[in-house]
Formats: C-alpha cells, sequence, structure tokens
C-alpha cells in the first residue's frame, strides 16, 4: 500500500491547504466561470477580502480594472496567455490600493482550458516607498533665499553651503536635529548644476537593514524571496542628488558597500553580479559629532573621508538667537495662508519667552509652537501667551518664576554655555602653548587632530592666531 492509498480524501485536503496557506505568495486559481476554486491565505491578505467578497460576482465586479484586458487572469482563462515577471496594478471593489509581481497561466484538462491560476507577490509597500522618494524629487525644493536668519553664524554657514554648489564633491551636513539640515541639502541641489535632475532623499534610519540594501543599491529577480528586478536608489537619482539622513545609522556593512559604490561610481544590485555606472552627488546629514561617532564605531572612519569632502556645521537655534524673531514671523505667515487667518504681531512677552528659552528642538520645535498656538487662536491677531501650548507654557513660566539669590548679581550659566567656554578655554591655551601646531595641541588636549579641527570650527576659531594650515 502506497503512504497516499492510506490518506483519506479529507486528509489530502488539509494537507494541500495548509501548504497553501503557508506560503509567502499569493495564490488565486478560477474556473471558466471565474468561480474562486482556490484563494489562499496570503492572497486574501494582500487584497483585503475574503471567499464571501467573490459571492456572485465575477473579477471585473470583484475588481475595479478599466477593462478586462487589464487582468491578466481572465486574459489566462479567456485567451490563453501566459505571463511571468509582470507587475500588476489594480483596486479592489472597497477601493484598496493594490500593487504585485505575478505569474499567471491557464490549466488544461484534455487539451481544454479549465482553470487559470496566478502567483503573486506583494509589492506595494516597495513601491509606495519608491513613490515618496520621487515625490519629494518632483516637489518644490528651497533654496537659499529661503533659509531665514539673520545671524552671523547662520550666514557663514550658507556662504559655504553656496561655494559647495560649484562641484559635485560630497557634502556631510552635521547639526542636531530640527536644525534644518535637509534645507541646506536641497538648496545645494537647486543651486547646482544637477537642479533639474532628480533630488532623493532617503532616512537610513527609518528602515531595517534588510529593506534599506535593496532600496539603496537594488535588487534582482531571485535574489531572495519576493525580490524582482528593481533599481536603487543610485540609480533613481542618476544625473542628480542623493541625500542620505542619518548615515551613522547604517550597518558597517552597508557602509562598506556605501563606500564601494562611492568610490567606483558603480552599483551592483543585491542578487546581481553586473555592476552599473552611477552618476550621484552624495550628500549625508549626522545629527551628532562624526568623530565620536567613530570613536564609538557608528561610523567607519574611511567611509567619513569619503563623504566630508565638503563639512558644513549648522548651529543650533540657542546660538543663533537674533534668528528667532525673523522665524516666528515666517512660521505665522505660512500658517495664516494655511489657516486662512490674520495674525499679524506676536504680543512682547511672548516674542520675550522665546528669546529667553533655549529651543532643544531647535527650528522644528519653534515651528510647532507656533503652529500649536495658530489652532487655538479664534477671531484675534496678536498671539498672546495664553495663545502657546500647555507644555511650552509651563516651562516658561517655571524659568521665569525661578527665585534668584540677593548676593547673586549675574544668572548662573547653563551647563553647555560653561562647558562651551571650559572647552574653548583649554583649546586657547593648547594652540597657544604649540604655536598653532594642530597636532601638539591635539595631543596636550588627548584628541584626534581632526575631532580638534571639528571643535575649532564649532567655537569658530578658524582664524586663530599664528595657526597652521588645517
Amino acid at each position: 500500500m502506497t503512504p497516499e492509498a492510506s490518506l483519506t480524501a479529507q486528509e489530502k485536503q488539509d494537507i494541500f491547504r495548509t501548504i497553501m496557506n503557508r506560503l509567502d505568495e499569493g495564490v488565486r486559481i478560477i474556473d471558466v466561470e471565474e468561480r474562486l476554486l482556490l484563494y489562499n491565505e496570503k492572497m486574501r491578505k494582500i487584497e483585503s477580502m475574503s471567499y464571501e467578497d467573490f459571492d456572485n460576482k465575477g473579477m471585473m465586479e470583484a475588481f475595479q480594472f478599466q477593462d478586462e484586458r487589464d487582468s491578466r487572469l481572465l486574459q489566462a482563462i479567456k485567451h490563453g496567455k501566459s505571463t511571468r515577471h509582470q507587475k500588476q496594478h489594480y483596486y479592489n471593489y472597497r477601493g484598496k490600493e493594490i500593487m504585485t509581481m505575478n505569474e499567471t497561466f491557464p490549466i488544461y484538462s484534455n487539451n481544454h482550458i479549465v482553470a487559470a491560476a496566478e502567483i503573486a507577490k506583494d509589492i506595494t509597500r516597495e513601491v509606495k516607498l519608491v513613490r515618496e522618494n520621487q515625490k519629494k524629487a518632483d516637489s518644490s525644493l528651497f533654496t537659499f533665499q529661503q533659509i531665514i536668519g539673520r545671524s552671523h553664524k547662520i550666514k557663514t554657514v550658507i556662504e559655504e553651503a553656496r561655494r559647495a554648489t560649484r562641484t559635485a564633491s560630497s557634502v556631510l551636513i552635521t547639526g542636531e536635529t530640527g536644525t534644518g539640515k535637509e534645507l541646506f541639502a536641497q538648496s545645494i541641489h537647486s543651486e547646482s548644476e544637477r537642479a533639474n535632475a532628480p533630488f532623493i532623499s532617503q532616512n537610513c534610519a527609518a528602515l531595517p537593514e534588510t529593506l534599506i540594501e535593496g532600496i539603496l543599491f537594488g535588487t534582482v529577480k531571485g535574489a531572495f524571496t519576493g525580490a524582482t528586478d528593481r533599481a536603487g536608489l543610485f540609480e533613481e537619482a542618476g544625473g542628480g542628488t542623493l541625500l542620505l539622513d542619518e548615515i551613522n545609522s547604517l550597518a558597517p556593512s552597508l557602509q562598506a558597500k556605501l563606500l564601494r559604490v562611492l568610490q567606483e561610481k558603480k552599483v551592483t544590485r543585491i542578487g546581481d553580479h553586473k555592476a552599473r555606472p552611477v552618476n550621484v552627488r552624495v550628500i549625508t546629514t549626522m545629527n551628532e559629532d562624526p568623530y565620536k561617532a567613530m570613536e564609538e564605531g557608528r561610523l567607519r572612519e574611511d567611509l567619513y573621508y569619503r563623504l566630508s569632502v565638503v563639512s558644513l556645521l549648522i548651529p543650533p537655534l540657542r546660538e543663533r538667537m537674533t534668528d528667532v524673531e525673523p522665524l516666528t514671523e515666517t512660521f505665522i505667515s505660512k500658517y495664516n495662508h494655511m489657516f486662512q487667518m490674520q495674525v499679524d504681531a506676536v504680543a512682547d512677552d511672548v516674542l520675550e519667552g522665546f528669546n529667553s528659552y533655549s529651543w532643544p528642538g531647535n527650528i522644528r520645535e519653534l515651528e510647532h509652537v507656533i503652529e500649536g498656538a495658530m489652532n487655538l487662536i479664534i477671531g484675534e491677531n496678536i498671539l498672546q501667551t495664553a495663545h502657546l501650548p500647555s507644555h511650552f507654557r509651563n516651562k516658561i513660566d517655571s524659568k521665569a518664576n525661578t527665585p534668584v539669590s540677593r548676593t547673586e548679581k549675574q544668572p548662573p550659566k547653563k551647563l553647555r554655555e560653561q562647558l562651551l567656554a571650559t572647552e574653548y578655554e583649554l583649546i586657547t591655551q593648547a594652540l597657544t602653548h604649540t604655536q598653532g601646531n594642530l597636532v601638539q595641541a591635539a595631543r596636550e588636549l588627548g584628541i584626534s587632530r581632526q575631532s580638534l579641527q571639528y571643535r575649532m570650527k564649532k567655537l569658530e576659531l578658524g582664524r586663530f592666531p599664528f595657526l597652521d594650515t588645517p
């Protein structure tokens, strides 16, 4: 007796059903009357539908196809057409968008078509990610004229960034979260020779390593389960600019692959052996000191030197407080337009509170505070303290009500200010003692020469007397 003969019809059916529902690919089989013969669990999940949704419905009723020629399954059952590795974009009858990579074919018995099957891989998420990146590429990008600020620090960075528009060298932009690093990246692209080519941005911390690799470098069919022939962002940004945000969050193995692409100017898709030439300017951002990231193993030293041909340091808002007022005016104008309001001014005590606050969230925090306040204004044209979000109002109120000692002539400096002052003093002492020799000064301070240069730039010590050339 064979093993097959020992199984009942029900047992065979249960085995078949279990296998079908464990597959990571969607499977649908219909007969010549368009009735479902098989609709596995993965396919039901992809389409957010059930067997019941097909009761008394043909394919053209269950899905929103403009023409039955758009349904490859109907083409297989009616005309015997087979397709392999073809993208299909359609909607279910509820309007849900579905994107799959399909293999579709007729099933014959006695030389007659009795059914048709399709095997589908869900690519909806991948396509939407590419769309989002392309949307950024197609949207109106910032220019330097739109970067608000009258402080010396921000004007200096703008001038340095403008100079970088003349070449295609890699740019590394560092700065705290919310300082506007992407605005500078967009402005560099907008005023460069690549302005008419794509600008594509990708946050490296937003996706897991397994997904970000395929998105950056592309994939070929069969590289892994569900992989399709798809260009990566290096190819998508051809001739233009690719912004990689939070580059230090990339895994070391991906940093090595990125370095190879930058050095060779060629990219190899996952699962492929063919190297494809790419012409892309790469701009990267970080929200921490790159030397600290290198010391702690989050950033490869060789990649850093490749990325930081041009290095820009965006100052935090607390170091450019003269920009708070023009930024406030800009955001009020923006939300007046968005909310159809007419707020003309900010009360003096609100502006005083803004100017005394340290803004740990930088420009992004200021904008969110303004937007929150505008939501609470009804029929008034002046932004008052009462309109500020409660959590922010409590912060500036507690600061204003902090008791001051009678013997205290000046308010104590914030910890960060004291640390910066100490750092400034130690570095200037070392530079004076070594007659401006950076190597010797760094050795005295117990840090690397590169770290010393970074800190000098942060403290604006670039023109220190008798300084040697960095």
